[in-house]
């Protein structure tokens, strides 16, 4: 579409905007009393305001029923609350409800699902994955090859992108795992790069690792609730991603994963078990033999916690109102908004650069700069002036228009104020 760089065009855009009313369902934080202009929803997302009414209503049930709450509980039942999210769940990843359950954090099911999926031989044992991607990954790496009596200088396949290039080609990535070939067991790679913000093409990946017989996983951390995903359809094997970025359910709430059906009933995939992924027909009998759940709830561990859930389920109506779709056509045109105004800025000046990808449909709504001198001291002067961002070492600055909450004024402003601040 065609944009203008001008506070009235954004106030139209944003009177034109069918999603604009959501805003006002979310808190937005103050910095010398006004509003911040918050593009941090890739870190952390907003507090739903139905949040608290959600939490509250758990705290009740605990006042009035105590442990009875696990079945008697008002509304939601603390015995079947796991439940009470699938739905949603499975329409963002794109699954069937049985291949999704809400659980644990993200780092923790990262090392659940490798011990059911990376399951190395003396003949396939390679493991593909893009360099520099986020520690939780990096680290999971690194200790489950350990934990295999392996070494991950040998092991690890890390992928860079081309000298003089900021994103990783997917012709590379497949160039990568046909060269690999017998000797690949698991592709891993984050749905959405946290540093440059590239989206990778799920579908593309997935068939091709499956070609060279490798199980194919995804980190989702940064593609869960911003991006339209189909994980049963591009026959993803496992997946896991964190709620409290896109999905606005809390700093450091509960995490999620993604098995597909075809795993469902094998009960011979070696898991890490825990009580309540335990058949539970019989899961209080307290026997031995452990007899998973079908579906992805067969990796769960521990029960639910009632609390943090009930703040995530908050945000997830909301996204049941919306939708991905209505949520990504917001997306496409708030990015662009944002990437036009960057680019009229940085003219030929050479101060800054763009890392992610141009290509609207190789990214969510994050937009990664890159500063070639002064890009601390230049944050730090954003953020008095009240804009909240996100630094990543080395010099780049993260911003996410989010669109259930962030309008076309806030990007106006935002590019408005970093001009000011670029001026001598």
């Amino acid at each position: 579409m065609s944009y203008e760089n001008s506070l009235e065009f954004a106030q139209r855009m944003d009177a034109d905007d069918p999603l604009r009313s959501y805003r006002d369902q979310f808190h937005i934080p103050k910095i010398n009393g006004r509003e911040a202009y918050y593009f941090v929803g890739n870190s952390l997302g907003l507090q739903p305001k139905s949040a608290r009414s959600f939490v509250e209503q758990e705290l009740s049930d605990w006042e009035n029923y105590a442990v009875e709450g696990h079945f008697k509980g008002a509304e939601r039942p603390w015995m079947y609350y796991h439940k009470f999210l699938k739905e949603s769940l499975a329409k963002l990843v794109g699954a069937k409800p049985m291949e999704v359950v809400s659980m644990n954090q993200l780092t923790v099911n990262l090392h659940l699902l490798m011990v059911s999926f990376y399951r190395p031989t003396e003949g396939r044992y390679k493991i593909i994955a893009e360099s520099g991607a986020f520690p939780s990954d990096q680290y999971m790496f690194e200790s489950q090859i350990k934990h295999h009596g392996l070494n991950p200088d040998e092991v690890l396949i890390e992928l860079k992108p081309r000298e003089g290039e900021n994103n990783l080609r997917t012709e590379d990535i497949l160039s990568a795992i046909s060269e690999a070939g017998d000797q690949l067991a698991v592709v891993f790679l984050s749905g959405v790069q946290y540093y440059t913000g590239q989206f990778f093409d799920i579908p593309t990946i997935t068939k091709a690792g499956h070609e060279a017989g490798a199980y194919v996983g995804w980190d989702l951390a940064h593609a869960m609730g911003n991006l339209p995903l189909h994980l049963h359809d591009w026959g993803v094997d496992f997946a896991t991603w964190c709620s409290y970025k896109y999905l606005n359910s809390g700093p450091g709430n509960v995490s999620g994963i993604f098995v597909h059906e075809r795993f469902a009933h094998d009960k011979s995939i070696p898991r890490f078990a825990g009580w309540w992924g335990h058949n539970e027909d019989t899961r209080f009998q307290m026997t031995k033999g452990f007899d998973p759940m079908p579906g992805a709830d067969g990796w769960q561990v521990s029960n639910v916690n009632v609390l943090s859930s009930a703040a995530h389920l908050a945000s997830l109506e909301i996204f049941d109102e919306v939708g991905m779709e209505a949520l990504r056509e917001k997306s496409l045109k708030l990015t662009g908004y944002m990437e036009f105004l960057i680019q009229e800025l940085s003219g030929d000046d050479d101060i800054f650069e763009v890392l992610t990808p141009s290509d609207p449909t190789q990214r969510g709504c994050q937009l990664s700069i890159f500063f070639h001198q002064n890009g601390r001291a230049l944050f730090d002067e954003l953020t008095e002036k009240g804009v909240l961002a996100d630094w990543r070492e080395p010099n780049v600055i993260r911003v996410a228009p989010v669109p259930l909450y962030n309008s076309f004024e806030d990007v106006y402003q935002f590019v408005h104020i970093l001009k000011t601040a670029l001026t001598p």
